[in-house]
């Protein structure tokens, strides 16, 4: 009897060879070439039999019909996910282990099932299990069926028999098939058992829900290839001991990728937070040196946060450059802004800059905030507790202006804030609506504005 064919696959990503090797040529990740059996062509079923045309069509004679979305009752998801969830779409959710990713989902299909069944597939816990965290957090629709099965065909099967308005797997990586004989959760395995799910939720317009487990670099474990396969790519964050999650989309056919969600882990589940801007200020220190709050957008929706910074003679020859939530390299670039031009000694110094609250600032409209923050700490100054900080810093030490000013100095005056430090050509194109306007061209009058000389 013939062997049976066998090659050697990465589970990183994708990259296959004929022989074992330590280490993958295509993404330099040791030992993840696993062996798997090769496929049998003619048993594959094609991914893209969604009942679409048999033949080319051309665009123009393409029927477009108005995109309807069901809400899944949750508005931050709702928000994330771009207005709700769209009809045949395959929507994968990520995050570590025990961060709230199958007590979200338990909460959204109780109500998605308003609108019919759900079914709610586990892979990892049994039904009692399931059962269990359903009754603390409230679930106890009679429309949400459980099925505690890792066989994808039957899965499938099941599918087929309930027709429901929505389906979740949780989660993927525990789905097999069997004709394939390779172990869960390998590529091969969850490449073919994403494909026939996406299939299907295409063919039936059933919205499909992907829990999918994370690598120790915080990457949607085996493989990438996943990721290009569905719809929409979620990411929950947040520390285990830390109360606050977020909700970002990493990818979104279907709406906006800069949305993001904000919710608090509770003993009865997640609750959303409806003024976020709060939540992050709510433990701003009062008085303190090396505070500095300003306003980002995440989306449409404009959040205040706190940048901390704390600068302090070093111990070593070289002096520390640490950030978190900023990157480290635009930090580096405003020290040596402040040095340059304004004459602040940070040389031999050690900086630590950080955002409150776990938030992410990736637009340069923090800079200012960010220098302003550096400087407190160095002086031993505090900021203003009324004073917001927005603005761009070039190479020059110019401020720059930042885009869609309005939204960010009404969220500031919601929070109590008066007076608002930021650029000049920002300041021409906005009404004051009750906060003071502070205008600036250049990174030293912000600090003469911020630090007065008495």
């Amino acid at each position: 009897m013939a062997r049976p064919r066998t090659h050697f696959t990465c589970q990183s990503c994708g990259f296959q060879a004929a022989k074992w090797l330590g280490r993958c040529p295509d993404c330099s990740g040791w030992n993840t070439l696993v062996e798997e059996a090769a496929p049998v062509e003619d048993r594959r079923p094609a991914w893209g039999a969604s009942g679409g045309s048999a033949r080319p069509v051309k665009l123009v004679d393409v029927e477009a019909e108005a995109e309807e979305r069901r809400r899944t009752g949750i508005g931050e998801l709702d928000r994330v996910l771009g207005g709700g969830v769209v009809p045949g779409s395959l929507v994968l959710l990520g995050g570590d282990p025990g961060i709230g990713k199958s007590t979200l989902l338990l909460a959204a299909v109780e109500r998605l099932a308003a609108a019919g069944p759900v079914l709610y597939v586990s892979g990892e816990e049994s039904l009692r299990q399931t059962k269990m965290r359903a009754d603390r957090l409230g679930v106890r629709s009679g429309a949400v069926h459980l099925f505690a099965e890792t066989d994808a065909e039957k899965v499938l099967a099941a599918t087929e028999s309930l027709r429901p308005v929505a389906l979740v797997v949780d989660s993927i990586q525990t789905m097999f098939l069997a004709e394939l004989g390779s172990a869960p959760g390998t590529l091969s395995q969850v490449r073919e058992v994403a494909g026939r799910l996406m299939a299907h939720a295409k063919r039936s317009g059933v919205p499909t829900f992907l829990v999918g487990h994370v690598t120790k670099d915080g990457s949607i474990a085996g493989p990438r290839v996943l990721e290009h396969m569905v719809d929409t790519v979620l990411y929950f964050e947040g520390e285990r001991g830390h109360p606050f999650r977020i909700l970002r989309a990493h990818k979104n056919r279907f709406g906006s990728t800069n949305e993001i969600g904000v919710f608090e882990m509770k003993g009865t589940g997640l609750e959303e937070v409806a003024d976020p801007s709060a939540l992050f200020l709510a433990e701003r220190p009062a008085g303190k040196p090396g505070s500095a709050v300003t306003a980002t957008l995440s989306g449409t929706r404009p959040l205040l946060v706190e940048v901390q910074a704390l600068v302090a003679p070093t111990g070593y020859g070289t002096a520390r450059r640490t950030a978190i939530g900023v990157d480290g390299n635009r930090v580096a670039l405003l020290a040596a802004v402040l040095e340059k031009k304004e004459d602040v000694q940070l040389t031999g110094c050690d900086t630590f800059v950080n955002v409150a609250g776990g938030m992410t600032l990736s637009e340069p409209a923090a800079d200012l905030a960010v220098c302003a923050a550096l400087v407190s700490s160095l002086r031993n100054l505090a900021l203003p507790q009324d004073v917001l900080v927005l603005g761009e810093v070039g190479l020059a030490g110019e401020v720059r202006a930042v885009a869609q000013i309005e939204p960010r100095l009404a969220e500031a005056g919601k929070m109590g804030f008066i007076r608002a430090v930021l650029p000049k050509g920002s300041a021409r194109r906005v009404e004051s609506r009750g906060v003071k306007l502070l205008p600036v061209e250049t990174l030293g009058e912000a600090l003469e504005v911020l630090f007065p000389r008495d």
